[in-house]
């Protein structure tokens, strides 16, 4: 039996559909964060992007994202090793790091749903941006660790 992608190549030997493949949509890199400045410590707010879709999860321009958002990150081979503010369940960072993809991932676990079985995507909690007063995010923290 042959090893899945994601456990054979290194993310730079990935195809482009196979790098897309690793994204579960779990939607927690799209939530705005805050920064310490004096720690330099980055904290999730509940406050999730403009563009993501809250009732099936995932970017409704993902293709042209960064031109409706330009702070918008594109997550690619060069930068995801400099990107400390990535979610800890992120397949990019996980593999990145050198660890394995949880049982809940949709490539290991064949469902697209599954991150949000397992309660990983934020569909349940996150308020989109237009909703609110972007000034005052500091009262929208997440108290868990992302």
């Amino acid at each position: 039996m042959t090893q899945p992608f994601w456990e054979a190549k290194q993310l730079e030997e990935m195809s482009v559909a196979e790098w897309e493949l690793l994204c579960d949509h779990c939607g927690r890199c799209c939530l705005h964060k805050v920064e310490d400045e004096e720690g330099g410590g980055v904290y999730f707010t509940s406050i999730v992007c403009k563009l993501y879709d809250l009732k099936n999860g995932g970017c409704r321009a993902y293709a042209h994202r960064s031109v409706f958002v330009p702070t918008c990150v594109v997550l690619s081979v060069e930068n995801v090793a400099e990107l400390n503010f990535m979610p800890k369940t992120c397949a990019y960072r996980l593999l990145q790091e050198g660890k394995p993809l949880p049982a809940w991932h949709p490539l290991v676990s064949g469902s697209r749903l599954s991150a949000r079985k397992a309660g990983i995507a934020i569909l349940s909690f996150a308020i989109l941006e237009t909703e609110i007063d972007m000034d005052h995010l500091e009262g929208f923290i997440l108290d868990s660790d992302l």
